[in-house]
Protein backbone atom coordinates (compact mmCIF):
# COMPACT_ATOMS: atom_id res chain seq x y z
CA UNK A 1 0.00 0.00 0.00
CA UNK A 2 1.38 3.48 -0.80
CA UNK A 3 2.32 5.86 1.98
CA UNK A 4 -0.61 7.74 3.51
CA UNK A 5 -0.65 11.35 4.69
CA UNK A 6 -1.86 10.99 8.30
CA UNK A 7 -3.16 14.57 8.33
CA UNK A 8 -5.17 14.36 5.11
CA UNK A 9 -6.09 10.69 4.71
CA UNK A 10 -9.89 10.28 4.53
CA UNK A 11 -11.21 8.14 7.39
CA UNK A 12 -14.17 5.80 7.76
CA UNK A 13 -16.66 5.88 10.67
CA UNK A 14 -16.13 3.25 13.36
CA UNK A 15 -18.85 2.69 15.97
CA UNK A 16 -17.78 2.99 19.58
CA UNK A 17 -19.30 0.63 22.14
CA UNK A 18 -21.69 2.81 24.24
CA UNK A 19 -20.25 1.23 27.40
CA UNK A 20 -16.91 2.91 26.60
CA UNK A 21 -18.40 6.41 26.67
CA UNK A 22 -18.06 8.20 30.02
CA UNK A 23 -19.31 11.58 28.78
CA UNK A 24 -19.82 13.46 25.55
CA UNK A 25 -20.77 12.17 22.12
CA UNK A 26 -17.49 11.00 20.59
CA UNK A 27 -17.23 10.30 16.88
CA UNK A 28 -14.49 7.84 15.95
CA UNK A 29 -13.10 7.42 12.46
CA UNK A 30 -10.27 5.19 11.24
CA UNK A 31 -8.24 4.15 8.24
CA UNK A 32 -6.54 0.75 8.30
CA UNK A 33 -3.24 0.82 6.43
CA UNK A 34 -2.23 -2.75 7.29
CA UNK A 35 -4.30 -5.61 8.71
CA UNK A 36 -3.60 -9.05 10.16
CA UNK A 37 -4.92 -12.10 8.28
CA UNK A 38 -7.96 -12.13 10.62
CA UNK A 39 -8.81 -8.48 9.80
CA UNK A 40 -7.47 -6.69 12.89
CA UNK A 41 -5.93 -3.27 12.22
CA UNK A 42 -2.17 -3.34 12.74
CA UNK A 43 -1.22 0.05 11.34
CA UNK A 44 -3.48 2.96 10.67
CA UNK A 45 -4.89 6.35 11.45
CA UNK A 46 -7.42 6.94 14.22
CA UNK A 47 -9.44 10.07 15.08
CA UNK A 48 -11.79 10.89 17.96
CA UNK A 49 -13.75 14.05 18.74
CA UNK A 50 -13.78 15.61 22.25
CA UNK A 51 -15.26 13.33 24.92
CA UNK A 52 -14.22 11.03 27.75
CA UNK A 53 -13.95 7.32 26.91
CA UNK A 54 -12.51 4.18 28.46
CA UNK A 55 -10.64 1.51 26.55
CA UNK A 56 -8.65 -1.69 26.88
CA UNK A 57 -5.47 -1.18 24.89
CA UNK A 58 -3.46 -3.27 22.47
CA UNK A 59 0.35 -3.14 22.42
CA UNK A 60 0.54 0.11 20.53
CA UNK A 61 2.98 2.80 19.54
CA UNK A 62 1.38 5.98 18.21
CA UNK A 63 2.26 9.54 17.22
CA UNK A 64 -0.26 12.34 17.70
CA UNK A 65 -0.83 14.10 14.37
CA UNK A 66 -3.19 16.75 15.77
CA UNK A 67 -5.28 17.53 18.84
CA UNK A 68 -4.80 17.11 22.59
CA UNK A 69 -5.80 14.50 25.15
CA UNK A 70 -5.02 13.18 28.59
CA UNK A 71 -4.67 9.41 28.99
CA UNK A 72 -4.98 7.94 32.48
CA UNK A 73 -3.84 4.35 33.00
CA UNK A 74 -5.16 1.94 35.61
CA UNK A 75 -1.88 2.19 37.55
CA UNK A 76 -2.32 5.97 37.99
CA UNK A 77 0.01 7.18 35.23
CA UNK A 78 -1.23 10.33 33.48
CA UNK A 79 -0.04 11.08 29.95
CA UNK A 80 -0.76 14.45 28.38
CA UNK A 81 -0.37 14.15 24.62
CA UNK A 82 -0.52 16.62 21.76
CA UNK A 83 0.77 17.16 18.23
CA UNK A 84 4.12 15.44 17.68
CA UNK A 85 4.07 13.38 20.87
CA UNK A 86 4.84 9.67 20.68
CA UNK A 87 3.35 7.25 23.18
CA UNK A 88 3.48 3.52 23.83
CA UNK A 89 0.60 1.69 25.52
CA UNK A 90 0.80 -1.81 26.96
CA UNK A 91 -1.62 -4.45 25.76
CA UNK A 92 -4.62 -5.11 28.01
CA UNK A 93 -4.03 -1.86 29.95
CA UNK A 94 -7.28 -0.16 30.96
CA UNK A 95 -7.23 3.52 30.07
CA UNK A 96 -9.43 6.61 30.33
CA UNK A 97 -9.06 9.13 27.49
CA UNK A 98 -10.11 12.73 28.07
CA UNK A 99 -10.00 14.24 24.59
CA UNK A 100 -9.75 18.06 24.80
CA UNK A 101 -9.33 18.76 21.06
CA UNK A 102 -10.18 16.35 18.24
CA UNK A 103 -7.30 13.88 18.31
CA UNK A 104 -5.80 12.21 15.24
CA UNK A 105 -3.01 9.67 15.66
CA UNK A 106 -0.98 7.38 13.46
CA UNK A 107 -0.53 4.02 15.14
CA UNK A 108 1.29 0.72 14.88
CA UNK A 109 -0.08 -2.22 16.84
CA UNK A 110 1.74 -5.45 17.68
CA UNK A 111 -0.38 -8.45 18.59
Amino acid sequence: MPDADPEAEPLDPEPLDPEQIVCGEPAVTVKALRESPDGKQLRGIWRITPAVVIDTEANELFVVVSGRAMIETENGQVLKVGRGDACMLRGDARTRWTVHETLRKANDISL
